[in-house]
């Protein structure tokens, strides 16, 4: 018995780990340093008037990557649930994606065409892996530990992004900054460019513990490779009619699909949205790095206050919050208003979307995990398509990029109405059958 608890040990803190692995691409490259490489180097050749158009660029680009991970989702949970290789797809995502990452930095100045095309990449393999990544979770312990195990991961994803961006910032900082537009500011493209070949690694390296240590689900089945693909999208279909059984579990989908947008808008537009109102690179990468280490002790919180008040009512307190920082946003006017919502945005992320991954596992059966976490994340990502999108828009059609932000209200309050109406547990902590079928 105590060799087996200390290989499940292991395997629960080697599948954290890989949180740890990849936020160095989710906090370096998607949250801090590439919005704002996009618009003031990639992009900083584009014709005067068309400058604004950098922030609809960079949403379009977002959303764009958003639907190539959503339409490849839709056969990977069923795929991975026939074959029982979950851990093989996941280094395959895992690959790809480190490998685009890294090739970030060998763009420059123009190159926005090619920096869009590399992030679409590194998304779909930064995405792809996800699916299996989560997968996982259900196997890896008893359902009444998922939500320490979930928000763990969170507060040690926050830890190694955070690390790696305290460095990436020296790096921008210290490294020599360069002059790309006749009246432009300096832009730190060296070490930007350094950052991005910084996450790709950190991203590779740390991923290594969760392939030695976690087991491999058995599948449910081997078919043979000229059927697998008929077999998945007939599973997929079997998806669609079994959520709507695990009515509950249907319901939270809806209601994630909506405020699960606005989180991943905001992560996604904050920088790019900052450098268009005129606050420094220092400033937006800075806050950002305040976040991280303000989600450590936080996502560690939420999951104590999910064992008192339940997950449900946890992150319906999150949404409440996020409303207030997208109109906190629209308001927004200095470096300082930008460094108090960052440091409000890590009160409440990462606890947020670990509870909504963990109350999802305890919705669906353990024995389709996959699958039906093929499902979540497929709302989530083709939900994300519209936030980016209509932000990008926004601002094509009105040049002001405040409209876009304040845009984001309508996902979080329709989000937390959905929320509010899926049956809860008997009680805080529990985990009764009421969220089942018959």
């Amino acid at each position: 018995m105590p060799a087996t608890d200390n290989t499940q040990k292991k395997a629960i803190r080697a599948w954290c780990l890989y949180d740890w692995a990849n936020s160095a691409f989710a906090t370096t490259v998607m949250a801090a340093m590439l919005p704002i490489y996009f618009r003031g180097v990639a992009a900083s050749s584009l014709p005067l008037p068309q400058k604004h158009l950098a922030v609809s660029l960079w949403g379009y680009t977002t959303a764009v990557s958003m639907l190539c991970v959503s339409i490849l989702s839709l056969l990977l949970g069923p795929y991975s649930d026939l074959s029982g290789r979950k851990k093989h797809y996941l280094g395959g995502f895992a690959f790809f994606g480190v490998l685009a990452t890294c090739l970030l930095s060998v763009t420059g100045t123009g190159h926005w065409p090619w920096v869009a095309l590399l992030f679409i990449l590194a998304k779909i393999g930064f995405a792809g892996s996800e699916v299996f990544y989560d997968a996982l979770l259900p196997h890896l312990a008893g359902r009444d530990a998922l939500d320490r195990i979930s928000t763990r991961a969170y507060a040690w994803g926050y830890v190694g992004g955070g690390l790696l961006l305290a460095v990436n910032i020296a790096m921008v900082y210290y490294l020599p900054k360069q002059i790309l537009e006749p009246g432009g500011d300096p832009m730190p493209a060296l070490g930007m460019q350094l950052s991005f070949l910084s996450a790709g690694l950190w991203w590779g390296l740390f991923s290594i513990p969760l392939f030695r240590h976690v087991p491999e689900p058995a599948g449910q089945g081997k078919p043979a490779a000229s059927s697998i693909f008929r077999e998945s999208l007939i599973r997929l279909k079997e998806t669609f009619s079994d959520i709507r059984r695990y009515r509950p579990a249907f319901l939270f989908i809806l209601a994630f699909w909506f405020y699960n947008d606005g989180i991943g808008t905001i992560i996604k537009m904050a920088t790019v949205y900052g450098s268009e109102i005129g606050i420094g690179t220092l400033d937006l990468v800075g806050a950002l790095l305040l976040t991280q280490f303000v989600g450590i002790p936080c996502s560690l919180l939420f999951g104590r206050i999910a064992g008192r008040v339940g997950a449900k009512r946890a992150i319906l307190a999150g949404i409440g919050v996020y409303g207030l920082i997208s109109l906190g946003g629209f308001l927004m006017a200095s470096a300082l208003h930008f460094w108090i919502l960052a440091f409000v945005v890590g009160l409440v992320q990462g606890g947020t979307q670990a509870l909504s991954r963990s109350y999802y596992a305890v919705l669906i059966p353990k024995d389709k995990s996959a699958e039906f976490f093929s499902f979540y994340n497929i709302s989530g990502k083709f939900a994300g398509i519209l936030g980016p999108a209509l932000f990008g828009l926004i601002n094509q059609l009105s040049g002001n990029s405040r409209l876009g932000i304040l845009s984001l209200l309508f996902f979080f309050i329709t989000g937390g109405i959905l929320l509010w109406r899926v049956p809860d547990p008997a009680g805080p902590g529990s985990r009764d059958t009421r969220l089942h079928p018959d």
